[in-house]
């Protein structure tokens, strides 16, 4: 018989949990019973000056016995029993006070009608106030109890052996709280927290949880020498990048090495802050550009509870795109790539990410398909009935597509027109492809290929309205992605790691970059307002020059420019241009503010003409008629 360990290790973890929950709970029930029923008989202690007369015992013990089960009920409706009091915040206490308030005021209520009764005749109304008082101050201060032990008592009482690095939070606000709070919990942490750095003049030399805020970002690398700091940590999720750029910077004047930073919220989306979401300081957070805002509940509305199918989702998009999908809690995720190896390393991480999910059920599934095969394409929707398709399959290196068009032409073109087709077929409700700023006024056969699938978006979106086939198609436009697959990001840091040298194509050569989480969120905004094949552009702010990424990854690893680590220059390669544009003059606005509408010409009959030409030049192998029909000379 086969046994799953699996099944075994979860289902003996969910018992230990279990029997640690009961625990907890029993604990705190019995100390509340005993705490409620003190404050009953405190209040009349105190009511009566100490002098409580014979005749008052039998009422104090029928106003124990309701005090004691009213408030109890109303602490199992706040859930109090459910809070881990480790991380008790004021949000808790609060709770606390709405229960025994509650619990007071029904037995006030009740004590009313009661009032006439032979037990409760001639009953001290002020008592009812001055016991919940007490029951409050005695059950709040049970559940602190337990922090001040955990932060306080347990930590001075129990030396932790080695030295821990001094750290400093920058940003005292709600982020940087929320992180001191996890690291004073935690003793097995190797930090030591010094304090906090923060610009607001208002906080300057306020404490939170005991931990001063020492000065300003102006004043780090002062307050690093005098406090012997070894590292900091950014909490700033929703800071400008000039600002992370200025205290990674300052720090480096101090000479500090570790910089670790909390990621923005557009990285970790709507996760709680914890000292897991820490990670070293990236290119990302130096180079990255300012975030637009996106409509997240416009993107629930599509894709929570529903099918959702993602091409090429074993690649750098396509796989981030999935675990944001995720964040959404679809019905089903269809994750289809034709990389075997890609797939199964995908398929790994998408179900470790769903185990610790609150899905009731696993919602992935997995399709090795080829976009290209249109059989298997089509028995897929057919299985699997997508309500929305992200397309993110498609070849993006430059040179490679500059050798083999025909590629380019079968799986960015036709294979965006049989996915397309079989979404229009299968009565999809959204289809939405990726493209690139490379599609604009394209030098390449990548982009150029890319264009063409964008105008086969269009023509299928105008067939959908034609047919009045519920299925609309949309395409979205960014740069490039820091850190993907054969991005520059991941060719330096094996050049760095090797000593260098760092080849660099063009001292002068620029572009667009954004994070890989961003740009998978603007796939999903571009789905959630595409309504009439529209082509959606993202002003991705000011071009990086990519000399400049270079130093900055050389800076970020320790060595210095052209001195530890060589840079040279190794000329264009084609296709390429010095500089990609990404707004032209053709573009409007959206409600969004930084989202613009690419205005293709609607032109199905020519592009009926140019497909079939495509098929006919396939068949032919003529790779000069196929840069010709793409207009790449």
């Amino acid at each position: 018989m086969r046994i799953n360990n699996s099944k075994l290790f979860y289902g003996a973890r969910k018992k230990i949990f279990h029997k640690t929950s009961l625990k907890r709970t029993a604990f705190f029930l019995f100390f509340d019973v005993l705490l409620i029923a003190l404050a009953c008989f405190l209040g009349f202690l105190l009511r009566f000056d100490g002098n409580i007369k014979p005749e008052y015992f039998t009422m104090i013990k029928g106003f124990i016995a309701l005090a004691v089960p009213l408030t109890i009920i109303f602490f199992v409706l706040e859930r109090l029993y459910s809070i881990s009091w480790s991380f008790i915040s004021i949000r808790e206490i609060l709770k606390v006070g709405r229960a025994v308030i509650l619990g007071f005021a029904s037995l006030g209520a009740i004590l009313f009608v009661l009032k006439e009764n032979e037990l409760f005749k001639g009953f001290p109304r002020s008592i009812v106030f001055i016991s919940g008082a007490l029951a409050f101050f005695f059950t709040a201060s049970l559940r602190f109890a337990k922090r001040i032990y955990l932060h306080g008592l347990k930590n001075s009482w129990k030396k932790e052996k080695g030295k821990k690095n001094k750290v400093l939070i920058i940003g005292a606000g709600e982020a940087g709280e929320k992180l001191a709070r996890h690291l004073i919990a935690n003793s097995q942490t190797p930090y030591s927290l010094e304090g906090f750095i923060d610009d607001s003049p208002m906080k300057k030399g306020i404490l939170i949880h005991g931990i001063k805020v020492l000065g300003t970002i102006e004043q780090l690398a002062e307050i690093i020498e005098q406090r012997e700091i070894a590292e900091i940590i950014i909490a700033m999720p929703s800071a400008p990048i000039p600002t992370i750029r200025k205290t990674v910077e300052l720090a480096r004047q101090a000479k500090i090495k570790k910089i670790k930073i909390l990621p923005g919220t557009k990285e970790i989306l709507e996760e709680k802050v914890s000292l897991n979401n820490l990670r070293e300081i990236s290119i990302e957070d130096l180079l990255g550009r300012e975030p637009v805002q996106i409509d997240t509940q416009a993107i629930k509305e599509y894709v929570t509870d529903k099918r959702i199918l993602v091409t090429g989702a074993a690649g750098s998009i396509g796989s981030v795109l999935c675990e944001q999908i995720l964040k959404f809690k679809p019905r089903q995720l269809i994750a289809l790539d034709q990389r075997e190896t890609a797939l199964f390393y995908l398929k790994k991480k998408l179900n470790q990410a769903w185990k610790n999910s609150n899905f009731p059920e696993n919602p992935l599934f997995f399709a090795l398909a080829d976009i290209c095969d249109q059989n298997k394409i089509d028995h897929l929707f057919q299985k699997c009935q997508p309500d929305v398709v992200f397309h993110a399959a498609a070849y993006k290196h430059v040179p490679m597509m500059e050798d083999d068009p025909d590629e380019a032409v079968r799986n960015n073109i036709l294979g965006t027109l049989n996915t397309g087709e079989a979404s229009l077929k299968h009565k999809v409700k959204k289809f939405v492809m990726v493209s690139t700023d490379k599609a604009i006024n394209p030098t390449s056969i990548m982009g150029a290929s890319k264009r063409m699938a964008e105008k086969v978006c269009v023509w299928l979106n105008q067939k959908a309205r034609s047919q009045k086939i519920p299925t609309r198609f949309c395409a979205v436009r960014f740069g490039n992605v820091l850190g993907s697959q054969g991005s520059v990001v991941p060719i330096f840091q094996r050049q760095i790691e090797k000593g260098g040298p760092v080849e660099v194509t063009d001292p002068e050569m620029k572009r667009y970059f954004m994070i890989t989480a961003e740009a998978c969120l603007l796939i999903m905004q571009a789905g959630a307002i595409g309504q009439d094949g529209e082509v959606f552009v993202l002003d991705m702010g000011q071009p990086v020059k990519i000399l400049d990424l270079a130093k900055e990854m050389i800076r970020l690893a320790g060595y210095k420019p052209d001195i530890d680590i060589p840079i040279v220059f190794a000329g264009i390669r084609p296709g390429e241009k010095l500089f990609e544009e990404i707004i032209t003059e053709k573009e409007s606005p959206t409600k969004h503010e930084k989202i613009f509408i690419s205005h293709l010409e609607k032109n199905g009959d020519d592009i009926q003409i140019i497909l079939k030409e495509f098929e006919q030049a396939l068949s032919e192998m003529n790779k000069e008629k196929i840069k010709g029909l793409l207009e790449i000379k």
